[in-house]
């Protein structure tokens, strides 16, 4: 792993790069770790799921970024989010990363986050995150946070969207905020839930789901034994089933074959 680089003055602002084996160049996933937005949880969380990656032949970027009650929050956080996956052009190892091949993969507010990054592009000319300049060809949504104004209705995370958002979700705010306003993203998507989470509900990945194909998009749902957390666990079957996913695609790009979005 390199030490932490930085994307911005803040010293939350920074991505850690694990590459694999060999000298070829290889797929991009970022790992956005959860924790409801707020300063009390890390990037720590994302370390272990990194370097399962990197030992599986990704190029893994974990990020860090502000939170909420350390400088983050609407807009900030998915500021950085942005500034961070618009530096992987810049790092120094760009020449063993395959930015046509750009996965994020996030758990609970992660999830949100690696959604609003697939739809960034959607993002009208001003708007926080807006105008990418590396496009997200996948996304891994772990438990995933994906509709804000439904998660706010059911008090996730103790009031965590509207300490997030800075108060109660406006329309104007959700549009730019909330994955399931950001469709259709066109990338490859997975929502990985557990069907004992009592933390964040799968409906929430359901709902972006259904969402996406109203849209026009085709996002694959897997509902899986667990708690929340069991999702973030580098040996367990949650985990095994993204990584499996991930080989599959990049085994299908490898080979030539067009994905369906």
């Amino acid at each position: 792993m390199t030490p932490g680089v930085a994307y911005g003055p803040h010293p939350d602002q920074f991505l850690e790069l694990t590459l694999p084996a060999g000298e070829d160049r290889a797929p991009v996933v970022v790992v956005l770790h959860g924790g409801f937005w707020r300063a009390a949880y890390g990037i720590d969380l994302a370390r272990p799921l990194a370097a399962d990656l990197a030992a599986a032949g990704f190029a893994a970027v974990a990020v860090e970024y502000r939170r909420v009650g350390a400088g983050g929050g609407w807009p900030a956080t998915v500021e950085d989010v942005a500034a961070a996956l618009d530096a992987l052009p810049g790092l120094d190892e760009v020449a063993r990363l395959d930015l046509d091949d750009v996965t994020v993969v996030g758990h609970s507010a992660g999830g949100h986050l690696a959604a609003w990054a697939a739809g960034r592009a959607l993002l009208p000319a001003g708007a926080p995150g807006a105008g990418p300049r590396v496009r997200v060809a996948a996304a891994v949504l772990q438990a995933g946070v994906l509709d804000l104004a439904r998660a706010d209705e059911q008090g996730l995370g103790r009031g965590a969207v509207r300490e997030f958002l800075g108060g109660p979700p406006a329309p104007d705010v959700l549009a730019l905020a909330s994955p399931v306003a950001l469709l259709p993203t066109g990338a490859a998507v997975l929502c990985v839930h557990g069907t004992g989470d009592d933390v964040v509900p799968p409906e929430q990945s359901e709902r972006y789901a259904q969402a996406a194909g109203r849209a026009g998009d085709a996002v694959e749902v897997r509902l899986v034994p667990g708690d929340h957390m069991a999702m973030i666990d580098p040996a367990g079957p949650a985990w095994a089933l993204v990584r499996e996913w991930l080989r599959t695609r990049r085994g299908r790009r490898g080979a030539g074959t067009t994905l369906e979005p």
